[in-house]
């Protein structure tokens, strides 16, 4: 499990700082030498959580190698104004916090400079001075998100190779604009059981095989096995209906319900004005015929949705109707398949929410590449992220408190996304 040894590794390294004593810095990373010198101190200047604070960073000289290093600091960022603290906590309050990239760098800004939004926090407080302020921008946010999706487009390649898949998932892809009006869709594969989102890969239109082919290989090289999969749920697309019988022929086709009945509502409509009823003479046929809709569409078995197809064959607002729902009745209940139990009825619209709030659209990313590096960065954020223990009003968590790793038999043994980004 590639993603979460990284994770572990990059901790290990943090750690390993931390403890290194006096004498272990002795040693001259460049040769490996211990004839070395003190050779003096430099200060610096960055910005903790707590505010700025002042770091005598101790140098040394190597007298083999006749060169000069320094000490560092896990909590450090090297070359960086901004701790590492402050680094992970920007980066999360774009992730985890669903906030804009501008919001991000304000709050992280009020947080160490003690000015802007803490002031309101806490109106009794002093304002700093103007040399004490902080000055992050949301330029800065951004550069260290794309960094973490640097880290994250490395490491694709068995990226979550070992981990479980359950041969059932959903697919979908989510429009985004870029600046100067430029058009791309992210393309994802999620584990329908686990919730697991393989690497998400950016195309431009999903109106061509070579997109969903690309979307296919990304999850491949990532470590999901094509040829154990057993079937897909989808809206329906007909350029990805016709790769799946080309290039995964033994892979079904599961039709997402939400969208069915969307597009049964206007045909409803349709038929209905067709009809030229009027009054509660149009509620009542309405009324007749969802139910017969009902009744083929959430059918238990497929002899018990031909009953009921037949039913609105026979309904003269419901003809149309019955021809469009006989065309793709074999793809409405692959659900109901022994082979293909697990499998959602529902397309994963689902978990372009979170992405769309973070993304704007694209626009805040500019280019198809930071795109896709943040859709890479979330889809590993998603992964380590486990959903709350306590269920809302109108929402059930089916696994609460395990994120999708966890839900997959993985053990992340306290490491989180920000560790795996290399934050």
């Amino acid at each position: 499990m590639h993603i979460i040894d990284r994770a572990r590794a990059f901790v290990q390294s943090l750690e390993e700082l931390i403890t290194r004593s006096a004498w272990q810095w002795r040693r001259c990373p460049h040769c490996g030498s211990t004839h070395t010198w003190r050779w003096s101190t430099y200060s610096r200047h960055p910005w903790f959580l707590e505010g700025r604070q002042v770091v005598e960073v101790q140098r040394h000289f190597c007298l083999e190698c006749r060169r000069t290093y320094s000490e560092q600091s896990a909590y450090l960022v090297p070359g960086s104004w901004y701790a590492r603290g402050v680094h992970r906590y920007a980066v999360d309050q774009w992730l985890h916090g669903r906030s804009s990239l501008r919001r991000a760098a304000e709050q992280t800004r009020s947080l160490l400079g003690k000015q802007e939004r803490y002031l309101q926090w806490r109106p009794w407080a002093p304002a700093p001075p103007v040399e004490a302020l902080c000055h992050l921008s949301a330029s800065t946010v951004h550069r260290w998100l794309d960094g973490a999706g640097r880290v994250a487009q490395r490491g694709v390649e068995g990226q979550l190779a070992g981990v479980v898949s359950t041969e059932v998932a959903g697919t979908d892809g989510l429009w985004a604009r870029l600046r100067g009006g430029a058009q791309r869709v992210v393309l994802a594969v999620v584990d329908s059981v686990t919730g697991v989102i393989w690497p998400p890969a950016v195309v431009d239109s999903e109106d061509n095989e070579r997109a969903w082919r690309r979307m296919w290989e990304r999850a491949a090289q990532a470590g999901l096995m094509l040829s154990r999969m057993r079937a897909v749920t989808s809206d329906g697309n007909a350029v990805l209906i016709a790769h799946l019988k080309r290039a995964l022929s033994w892979v079904q086709l599961q039709r997402c319900v939400w969208h069915v009945w969307r597009t049964l509502g206007g045909q409803l409509s349709a038929s209905l004005a067709a009809c030229g009823l009027e009054g509660e003479a149009v509620r009542d046929a309405r009324r007749e015929v969802v139910a017969l809709l009902h009744g083929v569409v959430d059918a238990t078995s497929y002899e018990q949705a031909e009953a009921a197809l037949e039913k609105l064959r026979t309904h003269p607002v419901g003809q149309p109707l019955a021809r469009g729902l006989n065309q793709q009745l074999d793809r409405l209940l692959v659900y109901q398949m022994r082979y293909c139990q697990g499998i959602s009825r529902v397309g994963p619209e689902w978990m372009w929410r979170d992405l769309r709030l973070r993304v704007s659209r694209g626009r805040n990313h500019g280019s198809e590449q930071r795109l896709e590096r943040a859709a890479l960065v979330w889809a590993v954020y998603h992964n380590f992220t486990p959903a709350q223990w306590r269920s809302e009003r109108k929402r059930r968590y089916r696994y609460p408190g395990r994120s999708p790793l966890e839900v997959a038999g993985a053990s992340l043994e306290r490491v989180s996304y920000l560790d795996a980004l290399e934050v």
